[in-house]
């Protein structure tokens, strides 16, 4: 758990996007790949203030979850992948470098097995110290 020291034991504010849906070509098989499929995302990002308490209501002083939902569906449209796994990387990536996000968590939910809900992998990095 990211906490911001080391004797904080309250979970750190962080800002969620639920359900999140991409379009994507992705898939193991070249013919499931060949044709956009739906997949869902759910980010958690942590910012790199370490709390949403006091931002004055000033969009400049957080993570504007609108720009982060745009840019992910950007990058789930580019190019193709085989596994889950490289997409959620990829969005955990972009998150870091892009935002002010001092971690993120990307769970990739793909609904393609049979008598499931959906399988999922959820790739979690922190942001390298400048």
């Amino acid at each position: 758990m990211i906490t911001d020291s080391p004797t904080d034991t309250r979970p750190p504010d962080s800002i969620r996007i639920a359900g999140l849906r991409l379009s994507t070509r992705i898939g193991v098989p070249d013919s499931e790949r060949e044709i956009p499929q739906s997949v869902e995302a759910h980010i958690t990002m942590m910012p790199r203030s370490g709390n949403l308490a006091n931002l004055g209501d000033a969009i400049e002083s957080t993570i504007d979850y609108y720009e982060v939902a745009q840019r992910l569906r950007q990058v789930a449209a580019t190019g193709e992948r085989k596994l889950i796994e490289s997409l959620a990387e990829e969005c955990t990536d972009v998150l870091l470098s892009e935002f002010p996000a001092r971690a993120a968590s990307v769970e990739i939910r793909k609904f393609i097995l049979a008598d499931t809900g959906y399988v999922a992998v959820t790739v979690t990095k922190e942001a390298v110290a400048e």
